[in-house]
């Protein structure tokens, strides 16, 4: 029998040993992937730690939500990924602390030591202190939340069939989408989509017009960020396809089947999606003068903490700031990719130069021949947008199966807006383990 909980720990991890310099990397999204891949594997030990066992496309997850693509199809497992790959170790766990003097993590299986330490664990769901909207209101950070959002919206279609009352059907039928970035706005076209293609056919006995799919955005512009002319596209859009749209007020509280508005307005729904913005989750162990707005963390030209020359910080978590970005980078998908081959070229001897990133645009869909698309110079809307927001999501998948599966999918929607992936899916409650 084992007394000793530390030493039970530092036994379970079991790193192999290894003469080079051990790079323990704690997160497999983006800029975690990429570095990953392009360390040089001849100098350096990978271990690559990440609470799942796969990656996760972020930028589909609403489509999962939405029953347009099965979660296979925008995941890809981590050890699959380095089947071919010497010297990067795979280990799923959830990391707790980091021993900064000790070079040395705890996580929930083990402990780890290392050499050089790179946090690239992403956000998660700002709920801005309130304890009753994150329990009650449904994130769209993860597959299983994408997968939860999906079960319960068509359990409250079916609900709705038995339900004679109308101020409970609207309950179950009518949604909230609380934020009105590029998540929102995209949560919302696939909710009108299948409001105005699917559900009629589904639940014929239903009335569909009933359902109303609120947009609730705080400020006086959709897609914040993005140029006006892109922000007004979408709201068209929108408008056209049946949301409605409410802006400059917030989300104040949550009784019941009822939303309450700022502005004295009061919703009926049970389900509200809630993607007002996001923020970082701290990692004992790091100075708190390290972390500044939204919990990210301070980092230099070449993406170190400041005070603590061998721990490294990219994507979502960095803050970076300079004269064009004087509040750090925006948190999407490409600047974690281009930071994660910056640290990369750095650790590898090949460049010593500071982190300059190349916006290479940004996109938001609507739906079927709807999308936005702000470039550094130019600007569109329309089909074409929606063409360019398809290409460049689909390469950026990881592996070609997925890439295969997930253009059959929207070929299959685009021809039919009628995808069979509407299933309720129950997890057995009773554990095996």
């Amino acid at each position: 029998m084992v007394t000793d909980q530390n030493a039970f720990i530092r036994f379970m991890l079991q790193i192999p040993e290894s003469s080079k310099k051990k790079v323990v990397i704690i997160g497999a999204g983006f800029g975690g992937m990429k570095l990953a891949q392009k360390l040089d594997k001849d100098k350096f030990q990978v271990v690559l730690i990440d609470r799942n066992n796969y990656h996760q496309f972020q930028p589909l997850f609403y489509q999962v939500a939405m029953a347009g693509l099965e979660p296979s199809s925008i995941s890809f497992p981590l050890r699959k990924a380095f089947q071919n790959t010497k010297d990067v170790i795979i280990r799923v766990a959830e990391v707790l602390n980091v021993d900064i003097e000790q070079k040395l993590i705890t996580t929930s299986e083990g402990e780890c030591s290392y050499d050089l330490l790179v946090l690239a664990m992403g956000a998660k769901t700002n709920f801005y202190g309130n304890q009753k909207f994150e329990e009650h209101t449904y994130g769209l950070k993860s597959l299983s939340e994408a997968l939860l959002l999906r079960n319960d919206l068509l359990k409250d279609m079916e609900a709705a069939l038995l339900e004679k009352d109308y101020e409970k059907r609207q309950g179950y039928i009518d949604i909230t989408i609380v934020g009105g970035g590029a998540t929102g706005v995209e949560v919302a076209g696939a909710l009108a989509e299948l409001k105005n293609f699917v559900f009629p056919k589904d639940y014929q006995e239903l009335d569909t017009k009933e359902v109303d799919i609120y947009l609730i955005q705080s400020g006086g512009l959709l897609l914040q960020g993005m140029s006006n002319k892109s922000s007004m596209a979408a709201e068209e859009f929108l408008t056209k396809m049946g949301v409605k749209i409410i802006k400059n007020t917030k989300v104040v509280d949550l009784v019941d089947d009822k939303v309450f508005l700022a502005n004295g307005e009061t919703l009926l729904s049970r389900k509200v999606v809630w993607a007002a913005g996001i923020t970082c989750a701290k990692l004992n162990g790091i100075p708190e003068t390290c972390y500044v707005r939204g919990n990210r963390i301070k980092v230099n030209d070449h993406m170190q903490i400041i005070e603590n020359e061998g721990i490294y910080v990219i994507g979502d978590q960095a803050l970076l700031s300079n004269e064009k970005y004087p509040d750090g980078h925006p948190q999407v998908a490409q600047v974690a990719i281009q930071m994660g081959q910056h640290l990369a070229n750095l650790l590898n001897g090949k460049s010593n130069k500071s982190f300059h990133y190349k916006d290479r645009g940004s996109m938001a869909t609507i739906g079927r021949n709807k999308a936005v698309v702000d470039l550094p110079n130019f600007h569109f809307q329309g089909f074409f947008a929606w063409l360019v927001w398809l290409v460049v999501h689909l390469f950026a998948l990881i592996g070609v199966k997925n890439k295969i599966f997930v253009l059959f999918n929207w070929i299959v929607n685009y021809l039919t807006y009628d995808q069979s992936l509407r299933l309720i899916l129950k997890a057995d409650a009773k554990s095996k383990r």
